[in-house]
């Protein structure tokens, strides 16, 4: 109750008196114009976005979690004299060094037949595991692809380097993208140490602990296509078979969203707006700058996107972990939260999430990728995805695969083609048949 002059008014009448009076309420054209600001929508890109899974790249995954898992074995047993040791060693040794449980390194091996060969020791009698003629053969080709671009690989890893602020980057983060990058395991010595005119090794407080080693760049005579960026010549190509406007191109990159993906009125406008923001090169050093301002920022940020699409494209497969990327963050001026960075830039960028229960983040390259496929193949990538398809292959056929391996004229064509790993086969005489698989399962036996 409201007290006013003496008088008790009512709470509801006390209401009636604070409404505007009928003949002073504003008109609706004002009262409409009041909440459309809270109500207006933003045209910039959103810092928090959604995944959409694209289900192409995810597939990609679960294939690579099975490969990467037969890499693993396949270097354990040949780390063993004469490339075989017994299923229980391996087993033990999978459990120790790869993390996996009890006789789940078996189960893989008997999964996989077209990879690895599991036979019971003529002597022994217990069962041994070796790689298989073609998995022998792939891991060859492998090594091989590798060695064969190695003045390639000089070139990544020059630009690699010249990504990072201060042109150098530690050893220890190369050595754990070497596979991604195409480098072959003893790339310390065979790329770096035998380049000397382009690289050179900085030891830090503990000069005997690699940890402390850095990898940096000689400032030599540089090719003109050493600082040119990926994505520069991706525009170049658009422009000549497509046409349009060469300054609307200039700062754009290819966006390919994944399916699914919700682009509102709002949301395009920020994109296209977005494109057209210039951005300094990853490359150009940006220390002199003043980096302060929102125009600066909005550069920053831009760069950043360009650096790690260059950074990709340094990649033998076009795509690396984001946990690789993150170990680049400081040296090349990377934001903090890469994962949110990145699912703001969808269109650009995919993570997978698949391969490693979700703990494992896979970054690809879009623009690389076509119906699961990368675009510009190189003989590295065409090596691995031979392991891929052995691992595919249905294991229904696989002593009939043994047998015309035996006789030469399977896995490979030609005699050699099959038995190339193991020259005492191709000698010994023809043995008579009992009718079962023990008499080509010994054709593994030493």
């Amino acid at each position: 109750m409201l007290s006013h002059s003496g008088w008790r008014i009512p709470l509801v009448a006390a209401r009636c008196l604070l409404r505007w009076p009928q003949s002073q309420q504003p008109s609706p054209a004002i009262g409409a114009a009041v909440p459309a600001r809270s109500m207006s929508k933003s045209t910039s890109i959103p810092k928090k976005l959604q995944r959409v899974r694209d289900h192409g790249f995810d597939g990609y995954m679960e294939i690579q979690k099975k490969v990467r898992r037969a890499l693993k074995l396949q270097q354990l047993v040949l780390l063993h004299q004469g490339g075989t040791l017994p299923v229980a060693r391996l087993d033990a040794l999978a459990r120790r060094h790869l993390g996996l449980g009890q006789h789940e390194a078996g189960s893989f091996l008997l999964k996989h037949p077209h990879v690895f060969h599991v036979y019971e020791h003529p002597v022994q009698r217990v069962l041994w595991v070796r790689l298989t003629p073609r998995a022998a053969r792939q891991a060859e080709e492998e090594a091989l692809a590798v060695q064969g671009m190695l003045s390639e690989t000089v070139h990544r890893l020059r630009k690699l380097l010249l990504l990072s602020n201060f042109r150098r980057l530690r050893l220890e983060h190369v050595r754990i993208a070497r596979l991604d990058l195409g480098l072959p395991d003893d790339f310390e010595h065979s790329v770096v140490l035998a380049n000397p005119r382009y690289f050179r090794l900085v030891g830090g407080v503990a000069a005997d602990d690699p940890r402390s080693k850095y990898i940096e760049v000689v400032q030599s005579d540089e090719p003109p296509d050493l600082r040119v960026c990926a994505i520069d010549r991706v525009r170049e190509r658009e422009y000549r078979e497509r046409g349009g406007d060469a300054e609307d191109m200039r700062f754009s990159f290819l966006v390919k969203f994944p399916p699914g993906f919700k682009i509102g009125k709002y949301y395009r406008i920020a994109v296209w707006k977005w494109q057209r923001v210039p951005y300094w090169s990853p490359y150009e050093d940006v220390s002199e700058y003043d980096l302060r301002s929102i125009e600066a920022q909005k550069r920053m940020e831009k760069r950043a996107v360009a650096t790690i699409h260059e950074l990709l494209s340094l990649m033998v497969e076009k795509k690396t972990t984001l946990e690789r990327i993150a170990h680049f963050r400081q040296a090349m001026d990377l934001p903090k939260k890469l994962k949110e960075f990145l699912l703001q830039h969808q269109g650009i960028f995919y993570i997978s999430t698949r391969g490693n229960q979700g703990k494992l983040h896979t970054v690809f390259l879009r623009e690389a990728y076509r119906k699961g496929e990368l675009v510009e193949p190189n003989p590295v990538y065409l090596a691995r995805r031979k392991l891929a398809e052995l691992l595919l292959t249905s294991p229904k056929n696989v002593n009939l695969d043994r047998m015309r391996t035996s006789l030469g004229r399977g896995w490979g064509g030609g005699r050699a083609g099959g038995l190339e790993c193991f020259p005492t086969v191709c000698d010994r005489e023809s043995e008579e048949d009992d009718g079962n698989d023990s008499a080509v399962e010994s054709e593994y036996v030493d």
